[in-house]
């Protein structure tokens, strides 16, 4: 596949380095000389110096014959422009754009993004996409991370196995037969450093990070066998009021009558904008790394802090320190790709990924085959990939037991009919199956050639 993409950024070179990995023909568009040499250096793509929405630098880069273009420069206006011209001039087949700006999203302006008028395929708004994931981490306070597939009937959960979880070295095949009621599947493990795919007869050690891909209606009860079982957070203290602080409050103040919201904004006027916007939240002026200010704001009352600032450090002190005043748990927004690594060590619960979240939702619609969603883990080491099966998939008409699935992949669930199936080995996939995989890097094109369609697959 042939990819164009404007902007070479945090988000820009994470999809780069993620298409070339894979063998893609990858071209990187930036106005800063700095960036491009930098990308160039360091990732087998090619660069070019210029602005992503100027036709002549779009030719440079082989817009003519390019798959797809990804918009993901600073500019909302670039990234528009740049489809329109990929899809006025160069006939680019399919158009991603990053969209910040709330008022190019609002309903009352829907038809905006259309082919007869803005040829965009696909919008990505990081604010929105990234709220959803803080208000779905924190209805389920047990779990690090939390990702959604087959219309949200499928969860996946990452869970920390703590000291005291109850299923700490318990073979997984065991495990299945202890909760033989369960909907949930053990489909990776982060031990150390490392992402795998865990055999039946593996166990689960003290330190783990395991992801479980769970039916909706099974999540909680699957936290408690692990040992987790926080409620719901009432009482939430938010540091920044930014974009995504403002989405998440607003959400929080329409999805939870009980919750008891309050914002701590560093900007005068931004404090006074977003208190005419909100209801029920209270903001307090001033730093999220002033104690006082956290006690003014009840902290040590609180069941959740969350730290949405655009500076990971304050993010993290204010986590930290929170947790030393009282607050029960604490969820961060962490940009540099590095700090989740050290995240659980500096005191912090869980935390969300900007450039993860963005990254995977442009994924979904790089990957071949039918496939329906796509979340990216662990800095890239794997992949949980909804994809439909088709007649012609290995997977279709034979138990999973007689299918030869190599080490690294692991199915979760099934669903089909609106209904949600945990696989076992007699379990058989049918054509139309929505099957919901995790997948190690080095084995998601092997996923993607299960899911193609015909003429591709032979």
């Amino acid at each position: 596949m042939k990819v164009v993409i404007c902007g070479a950024g945090q988000v820009g070179y994470g999809i780069a380095e993620k298409l070339a990995a894979e063998q893609n023909d990858v071209s990187v568009i930036d106005s800063s000389p700095k960036l491009v040499n930098a990308i160039r250096d360091t990732l087998d793509v090619r660069g070019f110096v210029g602005h992503g929405s100027h036709p002549d630098t779009l030719a440079l880069a082989g817009a003519d014959q390019a798959d797809m273009l990804i918009g993901v420069t600073l500019y909302d206006e670039v990234n528009m422009v740049a489809c329109q011209v990929a899809h006025s001039l160069f006939n680019v087949p399919t158009k991603v754009a990053r969209i910040r700006a709330q008022s190019y999203l609002h309903t009352h302006w829907r038809d905006l993004f259309t082919r007869d008028n803005m040829p965009i395929d696909v919008i990505i708004s990081p604010e929105i996409e990234v709220g959803e994931m803080v208000l779905r981490r924190m209805a389920l306070p047990g779990a690090v991370e939390t990702i959604r597939f087959a219309d949200d009937h499928v969860v996946v959960v990452g869970i920390l196995c703590a000291e005291d979880c109850p299923v700490v070295d318990t073979p997984l095949r065991q495990l299945t037969e202890l909760f033989s009621d369960l909907g949930a599947v053990v489909t990776g493990i982060m031990r150390g450093n490392h992402l795998f795919a865990p055999k039946s007869s593996d166990s689960m050690l003290e330190g783990d990070l395991v992801y479980v891909v769970a039916k909706r209606e099974h999540v909680r009860r699957t936290l408690a066998i692990f040992g987790h079982e926080e409620p719901e957070a009432n009482r939430v203290v938010i540091a920044g009021g930014g974009n995504i602080g403002l989405y998440v409050a607003r959400n929080l103040e329409k999805r939870q009558a009980r919750a008891k919201i309050k914002i701590v904004e560093g900007s005068r006027d931004r404090a006074i904008q977003i208190a005419d916007d909100l209801k029920r939240t209270v903001i307090l002026h001033g730093s999220a790394l002033d104690q006082e200010i956290l006690r003014e704001a009840d902290i040590g009352e609180a069941d959740t802090m969350v730290a949405l600032t655009n500076d990971d450090e304050v993010n993290i002190l204010s986590c930290v320190m929170a947790k030393k005043l009282g607050c029960r748990r604490n969820l961060s927004l962490l940009n540099n790709a590095g700090y989740p690594a050290f995240a659980h060590a500096l005191g912090i619960d869980a935390y969300i990924n900007p450039r993860a979240v963005t990254i995977s939702k442009i994924l979904q619609h790089v990957r071949r085959g039918r496939i329906r969603g796509v979340h990216s883990l662990q800095n890239g080491q794997a992949e949980v990939i909804e994809a439909e099966a088709l007649e012609t998939s290995p997977l279709v008409g034979r138990p999973l037991s007689a299918v030869d699935l190599p080490d690294g992949i692991r199915v979760g669930a099934i669903f089909r009919d609106n209904t949600v199936i945990t696989p076992n080995g007699r379990t058989q996939i049918e054509a139309n199956d929505r099957v919901v995989i995790f997948a190690t890097a080095d084995r998601v094109r092997q996923v993607e050639q299960m899911f193609r369609v015909s003429l591709e697959f032979f």
